[in-house]
């Protein structure tokens, strides 16, 4: 046996424990459709594991995209592109890129990723506000060592980039904005990868996947009825909290207020909203279902942002209905005909108060 065979043989263990698991009675997955989306929601995962975590090497950083409109883990979102990279603390960067027309860009520094796991939080963070943008949109910054313009804690591991958009097309949908991205390591001390695979490299790897997989279910999703979320989710439906700013929670954009309730509609019901976007910089709603995941924007409306929403009220106010066929209104959000799923609110460096959505159930006949 050789060390990759043994990570090898240690993945495969995880796969089997965390789909017995995570998608069984555990987590309170019984319905056969939600055991297949469970089932799914693992493969995502190990997929982005693959695309994200393999040749990972912190010496020669590349900033990969993180989630895709087949490939969604972890509240993604229909109006933003995401990429992450390597990094070491010891080391000293330059990242230079485009904002490609996008509204909003950051740049948030993970803490103690570097094996995979998931975050222990969020301990840096970079908008477009502290860095210079160029007419066409171009930007460069150092990230570590001395005058950095984002400097590296000890325990900074990966960098996070976000780009939001505000236009009716989801972005996220290809060919999408063209966004240039690169990190490169120009001093500091950080060891190389070797310069050829090594069966321990290559293990290496292979644990990296196990870790990522398994700690984006059994190990940090709480199991329902059990822990204390965040103070921007409800867990009854259709009551949503005060959106706040979710501080150094891990994988979370420091700059954002959030505000989340999970709905629960018979096929004759449909959630009404009434919501006003504040003063800021951009903002949005989504449809995720129960693993954190967009409901298809590809061939549904599950999104609204700014841009998109129709008959604004001259005091700001609109309202947004739920529901599973459409009720012949502007505002539509389609639930696929899922009877349970999680809205989500997002706003972008908002200035001022924001006022909390309200919703209520109503007969869909009745709208």
């Amino acid at each position: 046996m050789s060390a990759s065979r043994d990570a090898y043989a240690h993945l495969l263990d995880t796969l089997g424990d965390v789909g017995a698991r995570f998608a069984g009675d555990e987590w309170s997955i019984i319905d056969p459709t939600d055991v297949a989306e469970a089932l799914k929601t693992i493969l995502v995962h190990l997929g982005t594991a693959i695309e994200t975590q393999f040749d990972d090497d912190p010496a020669n950083p590349v900033f990969r995209q993180i989630v895709t409109p087949w490939r969604k883990s972890l509240g993604d979102n229909a109006d933003a592109v995401y990429h992450d990279a390597r990094i070491d603390p010891g080391g000293e960067y330059v990242v230079r890129g485009n904002t490609g027309g996008a509204v909003y860009v950051s740049f948030t520094v993970e803490a103690g990723a570097e094996d995979g796991s998931f975050p222990s939080g969020t301990v840096g963070v970079l908008n477009d506000n502290d860095f210079d943008v160029a007419a066409d949109g171009s930007f460069s910054f150092r990230v570590g060592g001395p005058g950095a313009d984002l400097p590296l804690a000890a325990d900074a591991s990966r960098l996070t980039v976000r780009h939001y958009w505000e236009q009716v097309e989801p972005p996220a949908i290809p060919p999408g904005p063209h966004v240039d991205l690169t990190i490169g390591l120009v001093g500091g001390d950080v060891a190389p990868a070797p310069r050829t695979p090594t069966d321990e490299s290559i293990a290496a790897d292979i644990d990296r996947l196990a870790t990522y997989v398994r700690s984006r279910t059994i190990d940090t999703i709480m199991k329902p009825g059990e822990g204390e979320p965040p103070a921007f989710v409800s867990q009854i439906p259709h009551e949503f909290p005060a959106p706040v700013k979710p501080g150094v929670h891990a994988l979370a954009a420091a700059d954002a207020a959030y505000s989340m309730a999970p709905y629960l509609l018979g096929p004759d019901e449909a959630l009404v909203i009434e919501a006003a976007w504040p003063d800021c910089r951009c903002a949005n709603v989504n449809l995720w279902n129960r693993q954190m995941q967009t409901f298809d924007y590809l061939r549904h409306r599950t999104a609204l942002n700014r841009a998109s929403t129709a008959d604004v009220r001259d005091d700001g106010t609109f309202t947004v209905v739920v529901a599973h066929e459409d009720p012949g209104v502007s505002n539509w959000l389609d639930t696929e005909g899922r009877p349970f799923g999680l809205v989500f609110w997002r706003y972008m460096l908002p200035d001022g108060p924001i006022s909390t959505p309200v919703a209520e159930v109503r007969k869909l006949a009745d709208i």
